[in-house]
């Protein structure tokens, strides 16, 4: 059975009750920004490619408001967030030239110190906070865009924003605090989506010109479902900044800028010089892997279905095979999703090495897939049945 999506109210009662709690007063600004499932475009976007990702009403909500002094104070109340989960952070000196945050604490605390540290507008004041989440954590849906993205809303809202502001410069602010503070070297997807979703469209992100193309995706025929492994993933390791590194001797070798301007015949190329395997592999997902993402919005766009669906195999396979960034678990439920009629394509989804899968399927369909993934899967999964969704927003601000 899939797991009721909690709505945003919920959500808001709950972490106003927290604040409440917590603080002996009531917080009077409230803000959200979602977690995201890429559709298809896997480890593409820092290799200048294009994306195409949909945000989902998984949503991160701060409420908060703020106060007299230098001292901010920030709970978690995420059961899955390291400890301590009642921080407090010295803000930064408002006639200082570049805004300092010290790189201390739990690591969900970091990206909301750089969010701070890289934020555009006014220098914020301190604040007390809540931050409370529907978006699972370590399961590839980017809970961590949508912490950042919420603590970039929340300081508009408390600040009243940087002028003439853009999106971009937003979400691109946003993925300057995951690299300093979190020391994850993300491409610009997870923000992007974040910061740009809308209702019932797809968002296929081109990563080079940072432009962006709303696909539509509301049919009610068609119902996207999120299986989560519930294997959790840790990115900052070794092994994403390695598939990074592989990417660009790649693209050296090919005297490119990047694998973007790449095509079948550098692949040949690559095979003709004897590259390392390695490197020939990695190479050849990412450019494939453009390609295919072009073609499914496309096909998005004509409601062919059963194209964007045999891409999403195509895209599994290759993430799989040749950047090997799947595991057994993830290979399980696609093999389990795709047995059932009426299932379009499944794939896995984000960075990998645990997470989540994303299937395409028709609604009338959808609880069949649920009942053979739960029956025969030798986890525990979660199920999320997903619509496209609103990007991140401001709920209330202060009336004072």
């Amino acid at each position: 059975m899939a797991e009721p999506t909690p709505s945003i109210e919920s959500l808001l009662a709950q972490a106003k009750k927290v604040f409440r709690e917590e603080f002996d007063t009531d917080a009077d600004i409230a803000v959200a920004a979602p977690g995201r499932v890429n559709l298809i475009g896997e480890h593409t976007d820092y290799n200048d490619g294009f994306v195409m990702p949909m945000a989902l009403p998984l949503v991160t909500i701060i409420v908060g408001r703020k106060i007299d002094g230098d001292i901010t104070t920030l709970v978690t109340t995420n059961p899955d967030a390291d400890k301590p989960r009642k921080i407090t952070i010295e803000m930064p000196n408002k006639n200082a030239l570049v805004r300092t945050i010290e790189h201390s604490g739990p690591k969900w605390c970091l990206y909301v110190k750089g969010v701070i540290a890289n934020y555009h507008g006014p220098c914020p004041p301190a604040f007390q906070g809540v931050i409370h989440s529907s978006v699972p954590t370590g399961g590839g849906l980017s809970s961590s865009a949508a912490i950042e993205v919420a603590t970039y809303t929340f300081l508009d809202a408390l600040t009243g924003g940087a002028p003439e502001e853009s999106l971009s410069d937003k979400a691109l602010a946003c993925q300057k605090a995951e690299h300093q503070y979190a020391g994850m070297p993300c491409g610009i997807m997870d923000q992007f989506i974040s910061v740009m979703g809308k209702d019932g469209h797809a968002l296929l992100i081109d990563c080079w010109s940072l432009t962006s193309e709303l696909i539509p995706l509301n049919d009610p025929q068609i119902v996207v479902l999120i299986t989560n492994s519930n294997v959790k993933h840790e990115l900052t390791g070794s092994e994403y900044p390695t598939r990074r590194k592989h990417c660009e001797e790649a693209a050296l070798i090919l005297k490119k800028v990047s694998l973007r301007d790449a095509n079948e015949t550098d692949i040949a190329y690559l095979k003709s010089i004897e590259t390392d395997e390695v490197l020939l592999r990695r190479a050849r997902h990412v450019i494939t892997e453009i390609q295919r993402t072009v073609k499914a919005a496309e096909a998005l766009k004509e409601k062919n279905y059963q194209k964007f669906g045999s891409l999403m195999v195509d895209s599994h396979n290759s993430l799989r095979d040749d950047y090997a960034v799947s595991c057994p678990e993830v290979d399980s439920l696609v093999e389990l999703a795709l047995q059932v009629e009426g299932v379009l394509g499944s794939r896995m989804t984000g960075a990998g090495f645990g997470g989540c899968t994303v299937t395409l399927v028709y609604a009338h369909a959808v609880e069949k897939v649920i009942e053979n993934i739960t029956k025969n899967y030798q986890g525990k999964p979660t199920f999320y049945i997903c619509k496209p969704s609103q990007g991140a927003r401001v709920i209330q601000t202060s009336n004072k």
